[in-house]
């Protein structure tokens, strides 16, 4: 119930992902990688998007 929440549902997520490909990357680096998988979710069923993304080790 707040300012972008429509109502219809779960729309809250965490992902959390750990890969190789995010040594040597940035947190942004790492959010817009997840981002540009996920493809067209967030913004349209998805509100809210926390991403926690690691590379092995840390």
């Amino acid at each position: 119930g707040h300012a972008g929440h429509d109502g219809s549902g779960e729309s809250h997520f965490t992902v959390e992902m750990e890969s190789p490909a995010f040594a040597g990357k940035s947190r942004l680096e790492r959010q817009r990688m997840v981002i540009r998988a996920l493809g067209d979710i967030p913004g349209q069923r998805v509100h809210a998007l926390a991403i926690k993304a690691r590379a092995p080790g840390e």
